[in-house]
């Protein structure tokens, strides 16, 4: 078990840095529509820099737009007026500049440009503001972030609620100790599913972040994409889930199966995996392209009160749902026939074959399941950032993190080990830049296998 997880983490050091700085790059982006949601095209957006500008784009026919910017930094965005039609305006005057928009390395933004009839816009200079009734949002405006509805500000790349800085201890604490455990359910979610293939087939499948990005693109096909259905997120999600668990179950029978009946070797299986997974990545590019995108619906929510915190109510859904799924999960493998079959193949596959367990079956539904988890997953990480290309290999390292903390081989443990690693995420944002806060849950995990080489709930195992 420490030469298995030794070798994720080492091929995990090697690819990670190198294939995401190549990747990633910095932009601003966004979608302008009309006060009916219709697209506006032909619009001209020009990013500056100390007075200087560093690029241009015009929107296309669904009123989508993307400015690469030359290095991280702080950047004005501008929309052209004399591009918007007639009779149309930013909800607020000088709302068409939105200044100091700070991009950080890898950043892709997401700016909103609100536009209303010429009659209804806003001047704050004249007009006072009237506080919002209690659970109402704030109005829509130029600059309005896409999650919270606050005037100026813009999508972040985890889209959750920020204490400010001058708020008391308690509350910030409180406030990081709620977006961890929210960030930490999504990590189990995704996680677990992997941590059921390595127990019942010793796999270290490298390629599970792409069934993660697989089922978040398949949800956004089917819910907000131009061409697609237009189905309510609630449906796409399940289309999603059955999809992801249909190519789960393909992945084992068109591969994995065959491989196993000639005996390759794990190592051999592991390169493969690698392979796997550069290859779906790349398709999933060219099939989605490089532009994020988010779902249609529970973008602009206000945020409600629970005590020292606060949450938007799209937050607490995912937070309060993962919980259930991970609780279900749970159920299924203490409390049914074919849970008792996956903990019996993962304990000792020869001997669960020998008690006339049907081991082949057991693994595919096992992949089944990997597949349709990582799918509902993906779809809950995009919900609370975009949906990208690549969405699942940045995830892949902290589902990694947390199985191996938590131990691996155990569902129990990936589920403890993923919310440790989301809680510890959030807290080290308290006192160290929020860059750096994965780097902060591995040396947890570190320091934690120098103590307890087999994770958290895992088991002592002879070695030689």
């Amino acid at each position: 078990m420490r030469a298995l997880a030794v070798i994720a983490l080492i091929a995990l050091a090697v690819m990670a840095p190198g294939a995401a700085l190549a990747d990633e790059h910095e932009a601003v982006q966004g979608t302008i529509t009309d006060p009916d949601g219709e697209p506006l095209a032909d619009l001209t957006i020009t990013a500056n820099r100390d007075g200087a500008e560093v690029g241009s784009d015009t929107t296309d026919e669904e009123g989508e737009w993307e400015i690469e910017l030359p290095e991280p930094g702080s950047y004005d965005v501008e929309l052209d007026l004399d591009t918007l039609p007639e009779g149309l305006v930013p909800r607020e005057v000088g709302g068409e500049v939105l200044s100091d928009i700070e991009v950080d390395e890898g950043q892709q933004r997401t700016l909103i440009f609100q536009i209303v009839p010429e009659d209804e816009q806003e001047d704050p200079a004249t007009e006072p503001d009237e506080p919002a009734e209690e659970g109402e949002a704030p109005p829509e405006g130029a600059g309005t972030d896409s999650d919270t509805g606050v005037p100026g500000e813009t999508e972040t790349d985890l889209e959750t609620p920020v204490p400010p800085q001058h708020a008391p201890f308690h509350e910030r604490l409180a406030q990081v100790l709620l977006n961890g455990l929210q960030y930490g359910g999504i990590i189990a979610i995704a996680a677990v599913g992997l941590s059921l293939v390595f127990g019942t087939t010793r796999l270290i499948n490298f390629a599970h972040g792409e069934l993660v990005t697989f089922g978040a693109i398949v949800a956004f096909f089917v819910n907000a994409a131009a061409a697609g259905p237009g189905l309510h997120l609630i449906l796409a999600i399940a289309v999603a889930v059955i999809a992801g668990a249909l190519l789960g179950g393909g992945l084992d029978r068109g591969l994995w199966r065959p491989l196993r009946m000639r005996r390759t070797g794990r190592i051999n299986m592991f390169i493969i995996s690698i392979g796997l997974a550069l290859f779906l990545r790349h398709l999933l590019l060219v099939i989605y392209g490089s532009r994020p995108n988010s779902y249609a619906e529970y973008q602009i929510q206000s945020t409600i009160s629970l005590g020292w915190a606060e949450i938007t109510p799209r937050d607490l859904t995912i937070l309060v749902v993962s919980v259930i799924v991970l609780f279900a999960v749970a159920l299924m493998l203490q409390r049914t026939r074919i849970g008792t079959a996956i903990r019996a193949v993962s304990d000792n596959r020869d001997l669960a074959a020998s008690s006339g367990i049907n081991v082949n079956y057991v693994i595919l539904v096992v992949w089944m399941l990997a597949g349709g988890l990582s799918a509902f997953g993906g779809v809950m990480f995009g919900l609370t950032e975009v949906v990208s290309w690549d969405m699942g290999f940045k995830l892949l390292l902290l589902m990694f993190a947390g199985i191996i903390l938590g131990g691996l081989g155990s569902a129990y443990g990936a589920m403890v080990g993923s919310f440790v690693v989301g809680i510890v995420a959030h807290l080290s944002t308290l006192w160290f830049p929020a860059e750096l806060w994965n780097a902060w849950a591995l040396l947890v995990l570190i320091v934690v296998l120098i103590v307890r080489p087999q994770g958290i709930l895992g088991r002592k195992e002879r070695v030689g």
